[in-house]
C-alpha cells in the first residue's frame, strides 16, 4: 500500500499536465510522466522531515471549522469595507504557542493567513510566540481563544 501513495503526487502532476496542455497523445503523457517522477524525486530532497498526520476525523472537523471560520471571516471583512461608519480598529498582538511540531506550525500559518482578516507575521525565534495581525482588533482575549482553542488544540491532536 506504501508504494500506491508514493505514486499518487506523480499521477496527479501527470494528469494536471495533460489538462493544461489540452492534449492526451503520447508525447505529452511520456512527457508529463517523466516530468512528474524528475519533480517528485527533486523535490524530495527539500523535505527532509515527513509529516506524520495521526487522527483523519480531527482533521477532517479541523477543516470544517476553518471553512466556516473563512466564509465569516470574509462576511466581516466585506462588512468593514463596505460599511465606511463602522469603527475599525487593525493591530498586532502575540500568541503564546505550546505547538512545536514544525507541519503544525505551518498549517496554522496557513489557516490564519487564509482567514481574511489576519495574517501570521513571524514566529519567534524559540518557537513559542505567534506575532499576528488583525485588521479588526476588538479583543485581543477573543483572538487568543480563537486560535488557541479551534485551531492549535486539534493541530496537535493531528501531528504532535
Amino acid at each position: 500500500m506504501s508504494w500506491m501513495r508514493k505514486l499518487l503526487m506523480p499521477f496527479f502532476l501527470v494528469v494536471a499536465w495533460v489538462l493544461l496542455n489540452s492534449s492526451a497523445s503520447a508525447g505529452q503523457i511520456v512527457l508529463g510522466v517523466f516530468l512528474a517522477f524528475a519533480l517528485v524525486w527533486a523535490a524530495k530532497s527539500l523535505r527532509p522531515l515527513h509529516a506524520q498526520p495521526k487522527r483523519l476525523m480531527v482533521a477532517l472537523r479541523l477543516m470544517g471549522v476553518v471553512t466556516r471560520d473563512i466564509i465569516r471571516s470574509n462576511i466581516a471583512v466585506g462588512r468593514i469595507i463596505w460599511v465606511p461608519n463602522q469603527k475599525m480598529v487593525s493591530g498586532f498582538m502575540d500568541i503564546p504557542l505550546d505547538m512545536r511540531d514544525p507541519h503544525g506550525l505551518a498549517m496554522l500559518a496557513c489557516i490564519l493567513t487564509y482567514t481574511p482578516g489576519s495574517v501570521w507575521v513571524q514566529l519567534n525565534e524559540a518557537g513559542d510566540m505567534l506575532h499576528l495581525h488583525v485588521l479588526d482588533l476588538k479583543d485581543e482575549a477573543e483572538w487568543v481563544d480563537l486560535v488557541k482553542n479551534r485551531y492549535e488544540r486539534h493541530l496537535m491532536e493531528i501531528f504532535e
